[in-house]
């Protein structure tokens, strides 16, 4: 390579790098900004609704198990053969749709929550966005994600959007009527939803 080569490949290099060290980068933790929201408690009691009609129904599909199963083992003795195969059908049948009411129940419980969460991670999003724009970062990572690897220091912009926060209206929750409060912020502490559970 020729020195007049070489002495420009030397400054594209030094170029690009003073132009990526000039980047601004910030970083935020999208799990404990969302957890301060306002809309989080109606979040949190709509779910909380939405399971208790689940565990209802799971729990008087329960009872009827126990009642005819109950009724099963304390007749069984006097019942002729067709009349105790049917019996067992029932409750094998009926045992199977308890298994699948759990199943599809903790995956609707998911859903339901992924829907009620949605308009409130989209306004989250837009809130570090204008921050991001109003302050000139180029890049803004979510530390709680886990998938930075690696990255420089950069700032915390986690008060500048929780004060972008406080000035945008109140997110739209799918069948919450306004009942969200701007004075609540209790905290989401997350985790596995509830499973609804039967008697057995």
């Amino acid at each position: 390579m020729t020195k007049t080569l070489k002495k420009s490949a030397f400054v594209f290099l030094a170029s690009a790098a003073l132009n990526v060290s000039a980047q601004k980068m910030a970083h935020v933790q999208f799990d404990s900004l969302v957890s301060t929201m306002p809309e989080m408690k109606t979040i949190k009691d709509l779910a909380q609704n939405y399971m208790k009609d689940l565990e209802k129904t799971l729990m008087a599909m329960d009872t009827e198990y126990q009642t005819k199963g109950q009724d099963y083992m304390t007749n069984q003795a006097t019942m002729s053969d067709l009349v105790k195969k049917t019996k067992e059908e029932e409750l094998q049948s009926l045992q199977r749709r308890i298994e699948d009411f759990k199943q599809q129940a903790s995956q609707d419980y998911q859903k339901k929550q992924g829907e009620l969460s949605a308009p409130v991670l989209d306004k989250a999003k837009k809130a570090i966005d204008a921050v991001a724009k109003e302050n000139g970062y180029k890049y803004v990572l979510d530390t709680s994600s886990g998938n930075v690897l690696y990255s420089e220091a950069s700032d915390d912009i986690l008060p500048l959007v929780k004060k972008k926060l406080d000035t945008m209206p109140l997110a739209s929750i799918p069948g919450a009527n306004g009942s969200a409060t701007k004075d609540t912020k209790t905290p989401n502490k997350g985790g596995a939803p509830p499973k609804p559970n039967g008697g057995k």
